[in-house]
């Protein structure tokens, strides 16, 4: 309920009227069945403007600390990943990827909308980044197909570590479904999940004009990766 509250009557209209969404291929979302939606990551704002775009709700899993931080901050933003649609998964220890899988594969059996950054954190620099095989297992455990979105200027909106966005029209992108049945059976080979997560993130690649990057963005966080790209 505070989920459709939120997006249609208490923020969504605002922040429409504020950021003017510019979207591009939201047919190729089908309306109903399950969905895996892949996104490039460039901003804290993707989870916000995700949800505000798309009908159907879409849910999002993020590390259980967002949900029990302390004051005002901490309520702020539990309420708001409650309010998203995004689950809290406990990411410590051996089996957090498996706990993450599984939680999505539950949205996917239910035939709703599981969102899903490949990259597995935000880009540094705004480059895309390698994808992890995540996404691919998701895909072929459950047979959803899986649609590229990109976000095109969200780091322009709000880069890393700004509170306060910018104002300005945010840009997004869809491609049209990617199906890999063709791989069914198939889950757990490294080599298909491998192929399968490259073919997303050409996909993305092509969809969004950035630069690719044949590593894995946290390992260019603790490289210390290059300046921003600009918008």
């Amino acid at each position: 309920m505070l989920y459709w509250l939120l997006k249609y009557i208490i923020l969504g209209p605002l922040l429409r009227l504020i950021f003017r969404p510019q979207v591009e291929g939201l047919e190729h979302v089908p309306d109903t069945g399950p969905v895996i939606l892949a996104s490039n990551h460039l901003s804290f704002s993707d989870s916000i403007f995700t949800p505000l775009i798309v009908k159907r709700k879409v849910t999002f899993i993020a590390k259980a600390e967002y949900f029990t931080g302390r004051g005002l901050k901490g309520w702020l933003t539990k309420m708001f990943f409650v309010g998203s649609g995004t689950i809290p998964v406990d990411r410590s220890g051996g089996r957090a990827a498996r706990a993450a899988l599984d939680t999505q594969l539950s949205v996917l059996r239910a035939g709703g909308i599981a969102g899903i950054y490949p990259e597995g954190t935000r880009s540094p620099d705004g480059r895309l980044y390698r994808g992890k095989t995540g996404v691919a297992r998701l895909a072929l455990e459950s047979g959803a197909p899986v649609v590229p979105m990109a976000m095109l200027n969200s780091d322009a909106i709000q880069p890393t570590g700004q509170i306060i966005p910018n104002l300005g029209r945010v840009r997004i992108r869809f491609g049209p479904p990617l199906d890999f049945s063709r791989y069914a059976g198939m889950a757990g080979d490294r080599f298909v999940e491998r192929a399968v997560t490259d073919e997303i993130m050409y996909e993305l690649m092509e969809l969004s004009g950035r630069e690719y990057v044949d590593t894995y963005a946290q390992k260019a966080k603790g490289a210390g990766a290059r300046q921003p790209v600009p918008a």
